[in-house]
């Protein structure tokens, strides 16, 4: 069940093309399906799709095994709409994969915009350190499911 709050996170919510945007989805009921490789790995083609369609360019993401951490340039595309653009499609990839026809995201996202001035070095590095500090790995290299334009 969406929670009552949810609602505010899209009130007044409006993205601006070129903005650089730090996003944040969990999955419903932040079920961890992305422990299994092969779901994982469907989600990360369709984070690249996003960037061949030319509506954003990743920076930095993490696909952890209950939600996904997104650093992305938005383009022409408003940020709701990238979105649901994304979440359709991978639900949709993980449904031909296999996974159990259900609600795979939750409807909301979270998001800041990231001034210029601020070190988007910085915050990439703390979005691929999140397998680190939720102790599934030592060191970044040891996991799979994140990219980052700078390493």
């Amino acid at each position: 069940m969406e929670s009552p709050s949810s609602n505010l996170l899209r009130r007044g919510r409006w993205s601006e093309p070129g903005r650089l945007y730090l996003v944040t989805t969990n999955t419903r009921n932040r079920v961890p399906l992305f422990r299994d490789l092969h779901w994982a790995r469907t989600v990360v083609l369709q984070l690249r799709k996003s960037d061949e369609d030319r509506a954003c360019r990743s920076l930095a993401w993490v696909l952890m095994p209950d939600h996904l951490h997104w650093l992305i340039e938005l383009h022409d595309l408003g940020l709701s709409d990238l979105m649901c653009a994304f979440k359709s499609r991978s639900s949709c990839a993980l449904y031909r994969a296999g996974a159990d026809r259900r609600r795979i995201w939750q409807p909301s996202f979270h998001d800041r915009a990231l001034r210029r001035e601020e070190d988007m070095r910085a915050v990439a590095r703390y979005i691929i350190a999140n397998p680190i500090r939720a102790g599934l790995v030592k060191h970044a290299g040891e996991y799979s499911h994140w990219d980052c334009v700078w390493l």
